[in-house]
């Protein structure tokens, strides 16, 4: 009995991972996306011939790979000014090294023309996941994420 479980679940839980989608889940910042706010998470699915954002379990935006016009990608790095003061009411040693502490948040913009329905979108994505969200994007549009960092802007 014993062998016939342990055979089954051998057989069971590979196909349990197959058949679950995969998704990222991201912040939206804003864009053309209606009746969606800024900050409210949301899940995108990366397919081979679209890209869907959903939110609880109802489908917000669904954009053809194909109509993908730009991917961009920044960073919004800050100092951890509140936390330190708050670490360095209890412990002034601490408080004062994380003041020299940084964080960075990962954005990638999204732009599409898909007819005459036209859009855009900026996410806020999680520092593990930001990377995956860029290289399945271009994979799937043909299009290069541009660094927004590094663009220069003249007047």
């Amino acid at each position: 009995m014993k062998s016939f479980l342990a055979l089954l679940l051998c057989i069971a839980i590979p196909f349990t991972f197959l058949a679950a989608e995969t998704s990222y889940k991201v912040t939206y910042d804003g864009g053309s996306l209606p009746d969606t706010k800024s900050g409210i998470g949301m899940h995108m699915f990366i397919k081979q011939d679209k890209v869907r954002f959903v939110k609880d379990g109802r489908e917000i935006a669904n954009v053809p790979a194909s109509a993908i016009t730009e991917i961009s990608y920044g960073q919004d790095v800050h100092r951890r000014v509140g936390s330190a003061i708050a670490v360095g009411v209890v412990s002034f040693g601490l408080g004062a090294l994380m003041a020299f502490s940084k964080s960075k948040k990962h954005f990638v913009g999204l732009t599409w023309a898909d007819g005459d329905k036209k859009g855009g979108l900026a996410m806020q994505c999680d520092k593990n996941e930001y990377r995956g969200i860029l290289a399945g994007l271009e994979g799937v549009s043909g299009k290069k994420a541009i660094n927004s960092d590094a663009m220069t802007v003249k007047n």
